[in-house]
């Protein structure tokens, strides 16, 4: 069973990746849930940017006001259960 959380986070990120300028040999097929943002390329403003396409897209609070929130969300797998978990709770 296609899992539509997962691919669109990886659409996300693979898309901020780009637009970033971010030189990845990973490509679209490759990006796992053990993929780390930073081999991506994806650094904090562009995850900041990442998780407000995603607020936006499902209609969630991501909070990451802390140091700890921040260094929970280093790998794809990391964003997409977040993701997962907050749109849970908003059905």
């Amino acid at each position: 069973m296609p899992d539509q959380i997962a691919d669109n986070v990886i659409a996300m990120i693979k898309k901020s990746a780009a637009s970033n300028g971010a030189d990845s040999a990973l490509g679209h097929d490759e990006i796992t849930a053990a993929t780390e943002l930073t081999s991506l390329g994806i650094d904090s403003l562009g995850l900041a940017d990442i998780l407000w396409d995603i607020e936006e897209a499902y209609g969630i609070k991501i909070e990451v006001s802390t140091v700890d929130d921040w260094s929970n969300l280093q790998s794809v797998g990391d964003l997409v259960e977040a993701v997962r978990g907050l749109a849970a709770k908003e059905v």
